[in-house]
């Protein structure tokens, strides 16, 4: 004798049940999927010079234009040292700079340098090539759906700024959070 499933109505506990079943194997799936592009792409984002930790400081600054450094740890979720090294560095490089806010003397204000700008186009010029490349491997036919399935996560994606700074980094300094790297003073 067969089992067959039952149809589910929307809004009950199976419903729930396979819907996070189905998120998680996205979730793996996305996970493999980075793995599978680092592997092929390492040599091209070591000749950029910074690590993870830097280029999110810089990621963060440049899409800010400029920012006060008090801001950074809870943006990051990470202590005001973590930031100061990482932006130490930064400075260091060339990629960002840091001088007193005009308006309150005990305030930094970062912002980035041209060189960093420049930074921040290379790896959006990896990133664009390397999504070109997988996107040339698929069949075209296929092509459709994958549009479809970026234009979701597009509108997704614009509707998180409605969430608070304060409530993303809570999110990701809880160790038991999926997307949570814990690197024993926050994460990053």
């Amino acid at each position: 004798m067969s089992q067959t499933k039952e149809p589910y109505a929307p809004g009950t506990e199976r419903a729930a049940d396979e819907r996070d079943a189905l998120v998680r194997r996205i979730q793996a799936a996305h996970e493999r999927l980075m793995t599978l592009l680092t592997a092929t792409h390492t040599a091209e984002f070591l000749e950029v010079g910074m690590t993870m930790s830097q280029a999110k400081v810089l990621y963060l600054v440049a899409s800010a234009g400029e920012i006060h450094m008090s801001e950074l740890p809870a943006r990051l979720g990470v202590s005001l040292s973590t930031v100061s090294g990482l932006v130490d560095r930064l400075v260091d490089h060339g990629l960002a700079d840091r001088r007193e806010d005009p308006a309150d003397r005990r305030q930094v204000i970062l912002r980035p340098t041209p060189d960093g700008v420049a930074a921040i186009e290379r790896f959006r010029d990896l990133n664009a090539r390397q999504l070109r490349d997988l996107l040339d491997r698929v069949d075209p036919a296929d092509l459709p759906q994958i549009e479809r399935a970026y234009a979701l996560l597009v509108e997704a994606a614009a509707a998180l700024p409605a969430q608070t700074a304060e409530a993303l980094a809570a999110r990701h300094a809880d160790p038991h959070h999926p997307a949570t790297m814990h690197n024993g003073k926050g994460t990053l």
